[in-house]
């Protein structure tokens, strides 16, 4: 879902109008892929198994006989009798039927906090959930953690990911090229790319690992120091759903990015590491 990495050596190709570098090495190309495909099944699995119990909690007490939730999703019954889906975020409740809650057409209505289109399997069945989430969960960590050990050797995450301090001051006005969609094609990542991808590599991916293993009651056996860290059990399973979301609005940003700057020539480098980066030439033919 991140592009990452590229080497120094280029070939020209059409000299008159643009080069052709090579950007991405395999050790970038691999990964990218593996986690992109990772966390697609993580998304849909984890939403089938927070529908088993649709709620979310700060500390370690949760439960049907407490109401200390801070998000809950499921269907109510009003005293007319009709079951509508309510969403409560922090006290505050919004009527959900359709989309969470209460899904599918009239005559097949799901109880349920996500519909079956966003979860895998589509039916209810919390021990299939599980078993492709974990299967998947330590595919994400093994591929993430060739990644930064390879990064690390490489220099890519030096060079690609960590924000200089340059980086830093030209981020305002980087922040308004992009939203008046001006991209510069030099087969660099810009200072933008640099903190996105920073935080998402070295920030969320480390924190979804962490607090899955921090839901897991061997882990817990053997490191207890996990549920400490993160204040109790519901707490590190809040903070695993949000980074989740973050996640999702990541990805969906990401991928407007892409179309915008040019899809082709974007999954051309992740596919084959091969860019093509735009020349300047002056009046005499001269970049």
């Amino acid at each position: 879902m991140v592009a990452a990495g590229h080497d120094s050596e280029s070939t020209a190709s059409d000299a008159q109008q643009s080069l052709v570098i090579s950007q991405h090495r395999l050790t970038t190309r691999l990964p990218h892929w593996g986690w992109a495909g990772a966390l697609l099944f993580l998304f849909l699995s984890g939403l089938q198994i927070f529908n088993a119990h649709p709620a979310l909690y700060v500390g370690q007490q949760s439960g049907f006989a407490f109401d200390n939730s801070i998000l809950s999703i499921g269907p109510v019954r009003e005293r007319s009798g009709e079951v509508r889906g309510l969403t409560t975020v922090l006290g505050l409740s919004v009527d959900t039927t359709g989309v969470l809650g209460v899904s599918g057409p009239e005559q097949e209505r799901a109880y349920r906090a996500f519909p079956a289109w966003l979860t895998l399997p589509s039916y209810q069945d919390l021990a299939t959930g599980r078993v492709v989430h974990f299967f998947f969960a330590w595919m994400f960590a093994v591929v993430y953690s060739i990644w930064l050990v390879a990064s690390a050797i490489n220099g890519h995450l030096r060079r690609d990911i960590l924000p200089a301090l340059a980086d830093i001051r030209a981020l305002p006005a980087t922040f308004i090229a992009h939203l008046q969609f001006r991209f510069e094609h030099h087969g660099r990542y810009n200072s933008l790319q640099k903190l996105s991808y920073g935080i998402v590599l070295l920030v969320f991916f480390p924190l979804m690992i962490a607090t899955g293993l921090t839901m897991s009651p061997g882990m817990d056996a053997g490191w207890p120091w996990l549920v400490q860290l993160f204040g109790g059990r519901q707490s590190a399973r809040t903070i695993h759903f949000v980074m989740m979301l973050l996640l999702v609005g990541f990805f969906t940003v990401h991928i407007a990015m892409v179309f915008a700057a040019g899809p082709i020539n974007e999954m051309r480098s992740m596919i084959t590491g091969r860019y093509r980066i735009r020349r300047s030439m002056d009046r005499g033919g001269r970049t």
